[in-house]
């Protein structure tokens, strides 16, 4: 059996590519230099129609539907983002995995009508509050607390690592916050409440500190976040309150396959440029490409790229077909673990190709070679992935 993408998604890639090519890839060095996050661009990725891929029509979306492949129309364009500036990349990836999907999925009809619409048009940008200073992986162990009072939950306490979350046209963050506490259904025994809260920009006593400074992606808006007795109305709840560990268990399940598609992008980057390297770079007379040691590190890349894409598009597809939880979970899980630390090894080889030039920041390689990194980490370690599918093939691991 083979996977090949339809006319209509080779022919939205190239579209994206053209974009990314024209408007990104010219720039890049220097946003990456400048650790500038361009606003200008992610208002022409809206205006492409990048950020309403899955959402539909009534809110401004493409309305793409799973038969018409709208995931995997997602995964293509941050692929082809991220084959120019993993920043942008995950700026498209968060936008919607992690920002617009959540409301999508869990929010009111008003809360739909009032966010969406601006969000899908990529006029503004949200983010997901979850990873906080003791509490990633393990996201059970959330710290930051909503008490509701008088109509209102006040919210305190902190997260970190957020994208999107300080920008100049973020308008909201959602975050995960103990609401209280609940019985176990199984054991008896008391766990943390978790839910899940909008709180809009610009709120008393919530504050998007400093900017990290990043290993790499240097163009990509990321912050700390702090909550000092920040208030929001009791409506601002996303979803059923107390379900707000699943919801965001989900939301991750999509993100891991974005995550990927973002990866397959950095081994294509990679790929390109070492060929073109090889056949231009000449020792002892010849192009390095001639080189054992040379065209059999690229034939790696190669490999790789193959098996990262159809392991990324295989999960997309599986999600668009609407296959069963389970399944998806783990195809979601295998992708980003192959995709991800494939692209940290191609990363390494494209940067031993290029030699010495490889280290010097006028190349695009040494910026993978610093962006690459995070992909194992972020929606969910490489550890937490192997645990997942240790656990799909139904072993006990902790």
């Amino acid at each position: 059996m083979t996977f090949e993408l339809s006319p209509e998604h080779e022919q939205f890639r190239r579209t994206v590519r053209d974009f990314a090519e024209k408007e990104i890839a010219p720039h890049s060095a220097q946003w990456d230099r400048d650790h500038t996050f361009p606003v200008d661009v992610v208002h022409k990725m809206g205006e492409l129609g990048l950020f309403g891929l899955t959402a539909p029509e009534e809110y401004g979306g493409a309305g793409l539907s799973g038969e018409e492949g709208g995931f995997t129309s997602l995964c293509l364009a941050i692929e082809e983002l991220g084959r120019v500036d993993q920043s942008l990349g995950i700026t498209l990836e968060a936008a919607v995995g992690l920002g617009i999907n959540p409301i999508l999925t869990y929010g009111t009809e008003e809360q739909k009508q009032t966010w969406l619409p601006d969000l899908v048009a990529g006029r503004r940008l949200a983010g997901f509050g979850l990873t906080e200073p003791g509490a990633g992986s393990d996201a059970g162990a959330t710290r930051t607390r909503a008490t509701l009072v008088d109509g209102e939950w006040v919210i305190d306490g902190a997260k970190q690592f957020i994208t999107n979350s300080g920008s100049e046209i973020t308008s909201l963050v959602t975050v995960t916050a103990r609401t209280g506490v609940s019985a176990s259904s199984t054991t008896g025994e008391e766990r943390a409440e978790i839910s899940t809260i909008i709180v809009p920009a610009g709120t008393p006593g919530f504050t998007a500190e400093k900017a990290y400074d990043k290993l790499g992606w240097h163009a990509s808006d990321t912050h700390p976040l702090t909550f000092d007795g920040a208030r929001v109305p009791e409506a601002n709840l996303l979803g059923e309150r107390g379900r707000g560990y699943a919801q965001f268990l989900a939301t991750l399940d999509d993100g891991r396959v974005a995550i990927a598609a973002l990866a397959v992008g950095c081994i294509q980057a990679c790929l390109e440029q070492c060929v073109q390297y090889a056949g231009e770079r000449t020792t002892f007379g010849v192009p390095i490409g001639r080189k054992q040691g040379v065209a059999f590190q690229i034939a790696d890349l190669e490999v790789m790229l193959s098996a990262s894409r159809l392991l990324t598009y295989r999960a997309a597809a599986m999600k668009d077909a609407g296959a069963p939880v389970a399944e998806f979970k783990r195809a979601a899980a295998v992708a980003k673990l192959y995709a991800t630390e494939s692209a940290v090894t191609a990363t390494r080889i494209a940067t031993q190709v290029f030699g010495g030039y490889g280290f010097m920041e006028e190349y695009q390689v040494t910026r993978l070679y610093r962006d690459a990194k995070v992909l194992e980490i972020g929606e969910g370690t490489s550890e937490v992935q192997r645990m997942l599918i240790a656990r799909s093939l139904g072993l006990p691991v902790e």
